[in-house]
């Protein structure tokens, strides 16, 4: 409910005096605006009093229509709280992080007798020895190849681990030692791992020491077989590590952020390094903001490291943040140890930030090409289907079913010609069981738009005319005016009997309102090709999801034939199992560890796979 400017002012008058903090909202009670302050009355009256300078406070003083003010005991407790609402509202006001997600870290649990490396998103209070986080896939995966080529560490998971009676092809190419069937004493294995873990932190001289001593040991002992593979595996180790940069002589682990900035446009790119080499590099989205650099930068920072990504001993950046002090103290409580916020003027950390620096300017530049380009594409697009507007956001809509089994709709979403996998929606189809698209249709996009809220620029259904009229009638329902609406659909093949057409055979059409014929886009290459990408993005997205809803019905039909085991139960294997395979190899003893199972239904499960019919298993 908006407040009335009276009440506004009271709200601000009444402001209280201690650390918190503030939600500025809309007319419509959205919030636009999150922060945080020491004296929560002295901050919100800067806004109002002419005493804030920021470039931001003309275009949102106006706009706010409400105030809410949450107390907290200390200004630590205000800034964590400030980054949570943040990442909750994506105010329009703030800077938002869209590259926030875990990175990859390789997780080790020490606590197994025969422990396998893993690759994790989140780090975990829990025992583990987490090694990372690696910043792109591509770097993650290579250090996993090189890992295992180098160290022949079990990849199984725990389950595959306890019941499998013969060494799989991992052990046949050197790939593994094969602890599941006993090929390998725990000695040795564990050897093994405490080799790989000297590998990852850095040590690799100690390592490349050891093992050259053992291949020496070896050779004298004529075991000459085990002293070749101790030189090939020294051979491996220096191979990478001639890939890798040694940029500091410290071998401190550092993050290096570099800030660019042209208007009101900011760019941040990380560097990574870890005991002295770099281990990844990232650029993060550009932001548009109006905030003044140190609080934009300060609240990228925050947002980034409570991703739950590890915090180094020591971050670098290009200029001061706001609030650095409080930043530090929050960082060190994430780390369990102090942490260091410096600005470097010379040395190995200048050149460092003078990388990141480099590299943000060159991402902003690539960017406003990619933009200008992207610019040309809407334009060239809504020319080509006679647009009301250039389709900044696209939407489109597939639907996957097998004879009206197990149907599903999809929705994918498309920013400046790239998708925007954030708005992805899948859909279970509730109200038809039979074959009937039209119907599908209708359900998903009156589902999608049954508010009239957040709408793109230009909706795309794939299949023809039906399809088209059936998104238009959903429009017209809802009071729905402004948006662009076209089907997308293949040509059919040319009969057999007819003599095909090479300009006509397998042609995409464009279905248009208000039009009879479809259109073809073959001289507009461009455009054609962006609308292909979108529907085939959605149909691929249909289908991944249908064959999981059909995987997921199957299994579960399999179980029903089980005497004994109710939606509890099935769910409780599903849950552990996730395969019928998985579950028919079980043993009974496996079966009965399952949560909630117990001797008698595992008896059932268990005489269930392992029955005969005519000699034959089931």
């Amino acid at each position: 409910m908006t407040m009335e400017p009276d009440a506004l002012q009271e709200a601000i008058r009444n402001a209280p005096r201690r650390p918190g903090v503030y939600l500025m909202k809309d007319g419509e009670a959205k919030v636009i605006y999150v922060g945080k302050a020491k004296d929560l009355r002295a901050r919100v009256r800067s806004y109002f009093g002419g005493t804030d300078g920021r470039r931001m406070i003309p275009f949102l003083i106006p706009r706010i229509e409400e105030m809410e003010f949450i107390v907290t005991e200390t200004e630590k407790e205000a800034l964590i709280l400030e980054n949570n609402l943040i990442k909750k509202h994506r105010p329009r006001y703030n800077v938002n992080l869209r590259d926030d997600k875990n990175f990859y870290s390789l997780r080790l649990d020490a606590a197994h007798p025969f422990p396998r490396f893993q690759l994790v998103r989140r780090i975990r209070k829990d025992g583990a020895r987490y090694f990372g986080p690696y910043s792109s896939s591509t770097s993650m995966k290579e250090t996993f190849r090189y890992l295992h080529r180098i160290f022949p560490l079990r990849t199984c998971r725990d389950l595959e681990f306890k019941t499998r009676k013969r060494p799989c092809m991992e052990y046949q190419i050197n790939r593994c030692l094969a602890p599941c069937c006993g090929l390998v004493k725990g000695e040795e294995y564990r050897r093994v791992v405490a080799e790989a873990v000297l590998f990852l932190e850095g040590r690799s001289g100690t390592l490349v020491r050891q093992l050259r001593s053992r291949m020496e040991e070896a050779s004298e002992q004529t075991r000459f077989e085990e002293a070749a593979r101790l030189r090939d595996k020294i051979a491996a180790i220096e191979t990478t590590l001639e890939k890798q940069r040694i940029v500091s002589s410290s071998l401190r682990d550092q993050d290096i952020f570099g800030l660019c900035r042209e208007g009101e446009r900011l760019q941040m790119y990380a560097i990574h390094v870890r005991k002295g080499a770099i281990l990844g590099q990232r650029r993060f989205a550009p932001v548009k903001t109006r905030l003044n650099t140190a609080e934009a930068f300060s609240s990228l920072v925050k947002q980034y490291y409570s991703a739950g990504v590890t915090v180094p001993r020591e971050i670098i950046v290009s200029e001061a943040l706001e609030d650095g002090e409080l930043i530090e103290q929050w960082l060190a409580d994430k780390r369990g140890g102090r942490v260091s916020l410096v600005i470097p003027r010379r040395g190995e950390k200048k050149a460092l930030l003078a990388m990141a620096l480099s590299n943000a300017e060159s991402a902003l530049r690539a960017e406003a090409g990619r933009e200008a380009d992207a610019e040309e594409l809407m334009g060239g697009l809504a020319r080509a289907l006679m647009l009301k507007q250039p389709p900044r956001r696209i939407e489109c809509f597939d639907i996957s079913n097998i004879g009206g089994r197990h149907a599903v709709g999809s929705l994918v979403a498309f920013t400046d010609g790239e998708p925007d996998r954030s708005r992805y929606r899948r859909f279970r189809i509730r109200t038809k069981d039979e074959a009937d698209d039209y119907g599908m249709m209708r359900e998903v996009l009156e589902r999608r738009y049954g508010d009239g809220a957040d709408l793109p620029d230009l909706i795309v259904v794939d299949g023809g005319k039906g399809q088209l009229g059936v998104a238009l009638s959903v429009l017209r329902d809802r009071g729905i005016q402004g948006v662009d609406v076209i089907g997308l659909a293949k040509e059919s093949r040319d009969p057999p009997a007819k003599r095909p057409s090479p300009l006509r055979r397998d042609r995409d059409r464009v279905y248009l309102p208000n039009r009879k014929n479809p259109l073809y886009l073959d001289r507009h290459q461009k455009a054609l090709f962006l609308l292909q990408r979108v529907r085939d993005e959605a149909h691929r997205f249909a289908v991944t999801y249908h064959r999981a809803v059909k995987t997921k019905a199957d299994l579960r039909s399999v179980l029903d034939e089980i005497a004994g085991i109710g939606p509890v139960r099935r769910k409780a294997l599903l849950a552990c199992f996730k395969d019928v395979k998985k579950i028919a190899e079980a043993s009974r003893e496996e079966v009965a560890k399952v949560p909630g199972i117990g001797e008698n239904a595992a008896q059932k499960v268990y005489d269930y796979f392992h029955a005969t019919e005519e000699g034959h298993p089931r």
